[in-house]
């Protein structure tokens, strides 16, 4: 078991970059990581990292003893939890994350009856629109919206969801309804900067892909601000159907150019791949997938 630990102390230098934090991660001292460390490169017989006052790095036999000790450490835990899991309900810790606004609309319900249907899952949610490393950050899984960027992670689609481009009746009295998504370039636009691109929205015409450059003088990171400044006559926003179907529905704003949407933006759950994926990360991936399913797989 001494040489597990060894292992395992190695394998979070390598991630979090210092023996610091990999001591944080682990829940001991910097000390005592580095005698671990020390103990395995003893073992070995070989140097594994160098040392300097100011950094730590591997070295060249250390970074293939890292790719090669890393999967083996995720497929034992993953085999050991497996057994585990088979033998009892499962139980544990599940941490996730997800995108702000479409978290605190769209997941909390799912949620919620998931920690009803699984008393013995601590559920330790981070809703956030920054995309992080799962693996670095120890996160078992993620639910993200659009194409997945990280081809090394497992995506399972949840749901779907459309932009819907609405703007204030206030906005469309004063500057008018534009007839086609070019015109946008003649309004104020409200830029929400977590779009892959913020200066270019989506549109299609006939089937075909039509990327509009746009500007204003508004720009936030995060859906529901947009709305809200659309609202305010400020400008077009081009929001999640999701987030605008409250407000449509109000008639705080209208939707327009609807025949030019872009396709539905799909909905994924991720999470890193193994040969044995935790029982308490796939009931909280079958649930929510069930959610979704249940509701239609659409929004608004």
């Amino acid at each position: 078991m001494d040489r597990l630990a060894s292992d395992r102390m190695f394998i979070a230098v390598m991630e979090t970059g210092s023996f610091t934090a990999a001591a944080g991660r682990l829940g001991t001292s910097s000390g005592q990581a580095s005698k671990l460390v020390s103990r395995l490169e003893a073992e070995l017989g070989v140097r594994l990292l160098n040392r300097t006052t100011r950094a730590v790095s591997a070295t060249e036999v250390g970074q293939a003893y890292f790719e090669q000790i890393r999967t083996l450490i995720e497929d034992y835990d993953t085999l050991d939890q497996s057994v585990l899991d088979a033998a009892r309900a499962p139980r544990g810790r599940v941490r996730l994350t997800a995108p702000l606004t479409f978290g605190a609309v769209e997941l909390v319900p799912a949620l919620t009856t998931f920690a009803s249907a699984y008393p013995e899952i601590s559920l330790d949610v981070s809703f956030s629109d920054r995309i992080v490393n799962l693996v670095d950050e120890g996160f078992d899984a993620a639910v993200r919206i659009g194409r997945p960027r990280d081809t090394t992670l497992i995506a399972r689609k949840l749901s779907e969801m459309r932009l819907v481009l609405v703007a204030s009746d206030g906005y469309l009295g004063r500057r008018g309804v534009p007839d086609c998504p070019e015109h946008l370039t003649e309004h104020d636009c409200i830029i929400d900067t977590n779009f892959r691109d913020p200066g270019h929205w989506p549109f299609r015409r006939d089937g075909r892909l039509l990327t509009v450059p746009v500007h204003g003088r508004l720009s936030f990171s995060n859906a529901e601000a947009c709305l809200k400044a659309a609202e305010a006559g400020l400008g077009f926003g081009y929001v999640p159907d999701v987030i605008a179907v409250e407000s449509l529905g109000a008639g705080r704003v209208r939707a327009v150019l609807g025949d030019y949407s872009d396709e539905p933006l799909g909905v994924f759950a991720l999470y890193p791949p193994g040969r044995h994926l935790a029982a308490k990360v796939r009931v909280l991936v079958d649930h929510l997938a069930r959610h979704f399913r249940d509701r239609g797989g659409r929004h608004a």
